[in-house]
């Protein structure tokens, strides 16, 4: 796909708008205190929206900043479900705020600049631009984690997420050292063309260590340690923005760097991304049976969806970056409505995580006891739910690149998955009730409605946006 030089900042302006906006947004906090805390809110969610609709309506697609910088229809495309989700977490996180102490204005500016890195990370065509776009994710995600700052499971768990996360970063590091000292290259379309004349094993080194580094972003095995441990022991509106929107960029990211500047070695990633997607859907399938907390079980559950999306990255095609780029739009909303109804799990005592206290919720909530419900069988992959064509996609697109032995364990691993979502439904329909949850705040009902909606009635949409994710992925074929 030709795409031209634009001599403007009119691509970036999602980015340039997003930072200026956290920085007045910042003035605003500083001078008012905590006090102003929903009116930052709104305002971030304001400033993510604006961003959204101008990625929808400009038409503008090519490179800027000496090609580092990139707009196409792929990038575009995860921007507006990055956007969508780092939105739909802040308004998640009002009524949370208002019971549990969480009433602080750097909580939404955060989640602007990390979104803003995360902007950065799709539209990356250069290593630099990569990095930086990582590192400035990451560091507000860490502080994100550990913004609790009275709860001793928060601060252990940004401790542990800052601790992994430098690990990741310094791999993802030195793999780009290596990839420039081999190819002589940081731009994307520099190291292909190095890579296409003469494939070194450094080269091979340095293509090991970037994907490691991501593959921690994404939560995929062996790079999963963090995961369990960050969403049971952060908030759960962060918990709810660390699976969702994160997730996007970061697999976007991996895709970019594959397709466009380690497609040469199409051979050699496929295989570490096959084997990354075996072990992340039989741990995630099989770790998960033993878990009594609900967001740890979401946790494990993440970290099996990852492995399925890259299902369809192995496959190398066209079909299976459209198939990734479904899956992520349709698992991250069945996440937000999941974490929607965890965030509901409240009574006049306290928040409480446990599957447990699910117990006969059809009887004493049965509008969230239905919508939960046909998120859980989304999840496992039920058809005719919106989650059943996620997997579709991604395993059509691995048999027909011939990627029989992968296809198969990725059904087993979903079938045995399935348990413990169905533990989950014969908790909220056949337990004896518990004492019944308070009424589920005005954004939690709208963010499960939507979710619910998507997921049972998807087939009805289901058209439009698959031609929509082959547009997107025809960006690099």
């Amino acid at each position: 796909m030709e795409i031209a030089q634009i001599p403007n900042l009119a691509l970036a302006a999602p980015e340039m708008w997003l930072a200026g906006g956290a920085m007045v947004l910042l003035m605003i906090g500083v001078f008012s205190g905590d006090g102003a805390t929903r009116i930052v809110t709104g305002l971030s969610v304001a400033l993510l929206v604006l961003a959204g609709v101008w990625l929808i309506w400009s038409p503008q697609m090519g490179m800027a900043f000496e090609n580092a910088f990139i707009m196409d229809p792929f990038a575009r495309l995860m921007k507006i479900l990055v956007l969508i989700g780092s939105a739909v977490a802040i308004a998640m996180s009002v009524g949370f705020a208002k019971l549990e102490n969480f009433s602080r204005f750097e909580y939404p500016i955060l989640i602007v600049l990390a979104t803003l890195g995360m902007l950065l990370m799709v539209s990356a065509n250069d290593l630099i631009a990569l990095y930086l776009g990582l590192e400035m994710q990451a560091l507000s995600l860490y502080v994100v984690a550990a913004i609790n700052r009275d709860s001793l499971r928060s601060t252990e768990a940004g401790l542990k997420y800052f601790v992994l996360g430098a690990l990741s970063s310094g791999m993802l590091l030195y793999g780009a050292s290596l990839i420039y000292g081999f190819t002589g290259h940081t731009n994307f379309a520099g190291i292909a063309e190095a890579m296409a004349e003469e494939r070194t094993l450094g080269m091979i080194f340095g293509i090991v260590f970037i994907l490691a580094g991501i593959a921690f972003k994404i939560s995929a095995v062996p790079f999963h340690m963090w995961t369990p441990d960050v969403y049971e022991g952060a908030p759960t509106p962060v918990t709810a923005f660390f699976a969702a929107a994160p997730k996007v960029a970061a697999m976007a990211m991996l895709v970019r760097i594959v397709h466009e500047a380690f497609e040469p070695a199409a051979i050699d990633w496929r295989q570490i991304i096959s084997f990354i997607a075996i072990a992340s859907m039989v741990l995630g399938a099989f770790a998960a049976i033993g878990q009594s907390n609900i967001k740890r079980l979401m946790a494990y559950s993440s970290i099996g969806h990852m492995g399925f999306a890259l299902v369809g990255l192995a496959a190398g095609t066209e079909e299976g970056v459209s198939g990734v780029v479904l899956y992520m739009l349709i698992y991250m909303v069945m996440t937000l409505g999941t974490f929607a109804c965890i965030l509901a799990m409240r009574r006049s005592d306290g928040m409480v995580e446990e599957i447990s206290d699910l117990s006969g919720l059809s009887r004493t909530n049965p509008m969230m006891a239905l919508m939960l419900t046909a998120l859980m069988f989304s999840l496992a992959g039920i058809p005719p739910l919106a989650g059943f064509w996620a997997k579709y996609f991604v395993f059509l697109a691995a048999i027909q690149a011939e990627l029989y032995i992968l296809s198969v364990i990725g059904v087993l691993a979903s079938v045995v998955g399935a348990f413990y979502y169905l533990r989950v439904v014969k908790t909220i329909w056949f337990d004896e009730p518990q004492s019944g949850f308070v009424p589920m705040a005005g954004e939690l009902r709208l963010v499960l409605a939507a979710s619910g909606i998507f997921t049972i009635f998807y087939v009805l949409v289901a058209g439009q946006l698959s031609q929509t994710a082959t547009a997107a992925a025809r960006s690099f074929f």
